[in-house]
């Protein structure tokens, strides 16, 4: 499954081509708020217009050298926390470019190629289990696994990911490390990241078109057996589309400019946490203040309708019914494909001075259907 080569990353994905899973984006977010989980249907992947795909490639060109910077300083520091012997655990599917391009820095930076897999973890329902039976089957009881993510915005992934490493060692007396190494940490949720500013990671612009032609993963009773993985679809009518490798291509382009100063900052940063020095960059939640804020001056009683970040808001975008796109200011340059993508779909832009994101995306309350 998916476009990357089979060196860079191995699905652990049951394929559901054949099911009939997609819904239009009305319907799916009424189903969703009147309490049927996401996790069993899908979106309409939206296909990027040729002016959208432009700014993506703009766009890709203008921050290039950044998510290179960031992608470096995280590989950096999961070599020295974790050694050359790890496995990378990518979280389908915003993980997985990421992943990717962790393993390819080092492989490129160290002689060592790791493995890398890319797994469903789903907020409410936990990490697949049966995919990391797998990965420990061909690793080994005791093997090293690193999870990778795209960015945080609330930290639901992070909670998710932290409850189903307790429960998996509870079940199975395995204790896995629930670090979970980021480019991007705006919420505060992390302690491996490679920066905390909330910027723009191109692969949050498009869906499954940078991703590996992945769709978001599924986990529907009918579906997915006590056996099988959790499943996706792989979309394979895109390739002539498909970004997926060239993202990761431009990104290396600049491993030799930014190896020396990662190195250099990972030693710093881990000599910092080692001293307890203030510096140590905790994860404090604090991201989840501004949630509140939001929810406080929208009068919005569900948190999870309230998406910070660049990532997130891309995401509310591209597959829920908007309601409004909070910006912390509209001249940020990081949020020209927000702007592009509000407009598109109708959607007011609003500016909330003093978000610790620059951006969150609300979803719209769906009253519920009569009878």
């Amino acid at each position: 499954m998916g476009s990357y080569a089979p060196s860079d990353v191995t699905f652990l994905l049951k394929d559901l081509q054949d099911a009939k899973l997609e819904m239009p984006t009305e319907d799916k977010e009424e189903a969703i708020q009147s309490g049927v989980h996401y996790s069993e249907m899908l979106p309409a992947e939206y296909e990027p217009s040729d002016r959208y795909l432009r700014l993506f490639h703009e766009t890709l060109e203008q921050s290039s050298a950044l998510v290179a910077q960031g992608v470096a300083a995280v590989a950096e520091l999961i070599v020295r926390k974790r050694g050359l012997r790890c496995v990378l655990v990518s979280l389908a599917r915003a993980g997985t470019p990421v992943g990717v391009l962790i393993k390819r820095y080092i492989e490129r930076q160290y002689g060592i190629a790791l493995p890398h897999y890319s797994i469903s973890i789903i907020r409410g329902k936990g990490i697949d289990e049966n995919a990391l039976l797998y990965i420990l089957q061909q690793h080994g009881a005791d093997a090293d696994l690193q999870f990778v993510d795209g960015w945080t915005g609330k930290g639901a992934i992070r909670r998710t990911l932290i409850e189903a490493c307790r429960e998996f060692e509870s079940r199975y007396g395995i204790r896995l490390n629930d670090d979970l190494a980021v480019l991007a940490d705006p919420g505060y949720c992390s302690e491996t990241f490679g920066t905390r500013e909330d910027y723009l990671i191109p692969s949050a612009c498009l869906n499954a078109t940078v991703s590996g032609l992945v769709s978001r993963t599924v986990l529907k009773p009918g579906l997915i057996g006590p056996d099988d993985f959790h499943g996706a679809k792989y979309y394979g009518h895109w390739l002539d589309i498909d970004q997926s490798n060239r993202f990761v291509e431009r990104i290396e382009q600049h491993w030799d400019e930014v190896a020396e100063a990662a190195s250099l900052d990972a030693d710093e940063r881990m000599r910092n946490a080692a001293s307890g020095s203030e510096q140590a960059e905790r994860a404090t939640w604090r991201g989840l203040a501004d949630i509140e804020k939001v929810q406080s001056a929208y009068g919005i009683a569900d948190m999870n309708l309230v998406k910070p970040g660049v990532g997130e808001t891309s995401r509310v975008l591209l597959r829920r019914v908007p309601w409004k796109v909070l910006v912390d200011r509209l001249d940020n340059p990081h949020l020209r494909h927000i702007l592009l993508l509000a407009e598109e779909r109708g959607v007011p832009v609003e500016e909330f001075p003093g978000l610790a994101y620059s951006c969150c995306g609300i979803i719209k309350p769906m009253a519920p259907k009569e009878g």
